[in-house]
């Protein structure tokens, strides 16, 4: 699946970082917090009502602010939007530097696609800030593949104006390295990302997660090749 390629890109979240289910604890807790309900067995729901939302939203301006007027909405809370927002970062802010980790093994094969000589490129729908705690604050990022020291390029929320599964952000990595379709691989884990790498017209590797598995068939018939983790492509 690499022979030929010369640019390897990664989404982040849930393909690179082990984090899906990090945000689904974040919602969890910042709905219960906006509004006096308890839903800490409906993990699968929330992640489901967030995955649509922002698949609704992925041409706004501002997708996760929309999101957490969805939330506001929905659970009928007397914040704004923007207090929601501002909260919901700031719960997410010590599992991002303490807790979020790659994926077993991805730094291993980080490591050796750099060794080889391919350039390696970050493309995720996160924000900005977000990503700067993972460059600057995570301390098992840092100590086991520090993003700048293995990263040509890091694309985040900010550089597109919309998010997956539109291709946005692959064309402007195209045409910022001045390279073609054929000349790249991607590695993404959820189903937008598959389908934004395949309306770029670029090879796509589906990275198993099981935050994802309730859109395993399409995610395979969609994606070039699967990889149950980092283990397998590394025995290749």
């Amino acid at each position: 699946m690499l022979k030929n390629k010369k640019v390897v890109i990664f989404d982040m979240d849930g393909t690179l970082i082990d984090s899906v289910g990090m945000w689904n604890k974040v919602d969890i807790l910042l709905v219960n917090k906006i509004k006096s309900v308890n839903i800490e067995n409906f993990e699968y729901s929330i992640q489901i009502n967030r995955d649509l939302s922002l698949r609704k939203f992925s041409k706004s301006e501002h997708p996760y602010l929309d999101y957490c007027e969805y939330l506001k909405d929905t659970y009928q809370s007397s914040l704004t939007k923007e207090q929601i927002y501002n909260l919901r970062y700031g719960i997410a802010n010590t599992y991002m530097k303490e807790m979020i980790d790659y994926k077993k093994d991805a730094e291993i094969f980080i490591q050796k696609l750099k060794m080889k000589g391919y350039t390696l490129v970050i493309a995720t729908t996160t924000k900005r800030a977000n990503m700067e705690i993972y460059r600057s604050e995570n301390i098992n990022i840092r100590t086991k593949a520090n993003i700048d020291d293995y990263f040509t390029a890091v694309y985040t929320r900010e550089d597109s104006k919309e998010i997956k599964p539109s291709p946005e952000i692959y064309a402007k990595i195209l045409n910022d390295l001045n390279v073609c379709t054929t000349d790249c691989l991607i590695f993404e884990d959820s189903l937008i990302g598959i389908e934004a790498a395949r309306a770029a017209s670029i090879d796509c590797v589906a990275v198993y997660d099981k935050h994802s598995d309730h859109e395993r068939n399409e995610i395979n018939a969609l994606s070039n090749n699967q990889i149950e983790c980092y283990a397998d492509i590394l025995d290749i």
